[in-house]
């Protein structure tokens, strides 16, 4: 009958810690009314309790740190830290000690030793001591593999490895919504929600737009001077709690002025995310690039740049509008008229020339009117003809202005 050899111990012994913070320690309060058969033996044990906060016993506070007792949860964009200890078990002197720390993700495989250089020697009861640190990118499952090969006094090369497995988890889930506005300008609303166990401190939420924006923040508002954010002055997003906030995309002047290349952009920006959890502990997420979808304005679009928002009845009033050739190819011979409807009454000459219009140029154009019923009247009526074709546009309820009876004075 043929016996296996028993198999070899090693030399060196692994050990793997995954390094956190500590946490406060909280007790849980056990105590009664006085009448109760305990009477106040509850309270002077709170009271003696090392782990309380003097004055405050009863409450679930503390000023001691405890030590994790688990590996615990890591996040994406959090930075994993561990340590890695190889020590000598033996009685023996061992050399050529190789240790190698390497992180398997679903997608790539990642060295994450300081030194790939081997320690010529190592004595008895002596160990190396390494730490490592990556900082997350992936969800999903990783496995850290420790791999150690070291040759023996009698020359003999060994190598064993161990495999440490644990699940990255999304801390945030962040959802954008994007509003097209008739000046190009766009705003995006990001409602962030944290989905952990645990608060979080909102370090900084911005938004890096593509090089043919600028961004405005529209999150604080000015209070005495001050810059004050609309969240208050603790930024603390308890779990499971949402927050909106929101932003301003404005074209670049070089790019505004050519409305047929502002009109395909879909590419907006991405969102920069920093937080911290307990005791510090800082992570950061960048989402990937934004899109929206690209409004369509057609062959030609006609925007306002400037209309009162209060006008008083039956007096003129003015307004400025835009008109642009949103084709690449081809010119347009234009013709505006316009055409009364129930309320508003345009002041003017219907169905003059407006030249011809280059393609992705455009044209601003004063034109006045006035309003015969009082309210909330919407303007309409404008109708552009591009001779070429002989193909009418037509736009109705371009904007709202508010008329109000001429006996109440209009604040200019």
């Amino acid at each position: 009958m043929e016996v296996n050899p028993p198999k070899q111990e090693h030399l060196l012994a692994l050990k793997v810690m995954r390094l956190t913070k500590p946490t406060l320690f909280t007790n849980i309060p056990v105590t009664c009314e006085e009448k109760d058969l305990p009477g106040d033996l509850f309270n002077q044990l709170m009271r003696d309790d090392p782990s309380t906060v003097n004055g405050a016993e009863i409450l679930m506070l503390g000023e001691m740190l405890t030590l994790p007792q688990n590996f615990g949860n890591i996040f994406l964009g959090e930075t994993f830290s561990s340590y890695i200890s190889v020590h000598n078990d033996s009685n023996q002197v061992v050399k050529d000690i190789l240790v190698k720390a390497d992180l398997q993700t679903s997608s790539q495989r990642l060295n994450l030793s300081a030194s790939n250089a081997a320690v010529a020697e190592l004595k008895p009861d002596c160990c190396i001591d390494d730490v490592i640190h990556h900082e997350v990118k992936e969800i999903g499952t990783h496995i850290l593999v420790c791999a150690v090969s070291y040759t023996t006094q009698g020359g003999e090369k060994m190598y064993f490895r161990k495999f440490f497995k644990f699940q990255v988890l999304k801390p945030l889930d962040v959802k954008t919504k994007f509003y097209n506005a008739e000046t190009d300008e766009v705003f995006l609303e990001a409602q962030i929600q944290n989905i952990t166990t645990s608060p979080m401190f909102m370090e900084k939420v911005s938004l890096e737009p593509s090089i043919m924006y600028n961004v405005a923040e529209l999150n604080s508002v000015n209070q005495a001077g001050e810059c004050v954010t609309t969240f208050g002055s603790r930024t603390y997003l308890q779990p499971m709690d949402t927050r909106q906030y929101l932003y301003c995309l404005k074209p670049k002047k070089e790019f505004a002025e050519k409305a047929g290349i502002i009109k395909g952009v879909t590419v907006i920006g991405k969102l920069d995310i920093v937080w911290k959890t307990n005791l510090g502990e800082r992570g950061r997420l960048q989402t990937s690039q934004l899109q929206r979808m690209a409004p369509g304005y057609g062959d030609v679009r006609l925007s306002l740049e400037a209309i009162p928002d209060t006008v008083n009845l039956e007096e003129p009033f003015h307004i400025t509008c835009k008109i642009t050739n949103c084709s690449s190819e081809r010119t347009m011979d234009l013709v505006l008229e316009m055409c009364n409807t129930n309320s508003i009454h345009w002041c003017g000459i219907s169905g003059r020339q407006l030249g011809k219009l280059h393609p992705s140029s455009s044209l601003c154009l004063a034109l006045t009117l006035l309003s015969s019923v009082q309210g909330l009247q919407s303007v309409s009526g404008l109708r552009l003809t591009d001779t070429f074709l002989k193909r009418t546009y037509e736009y109705d309820d371009i904007a709202q202005v508010c008329v109000v009876s001429s006996a109440i004075k209009v604040e200019s």
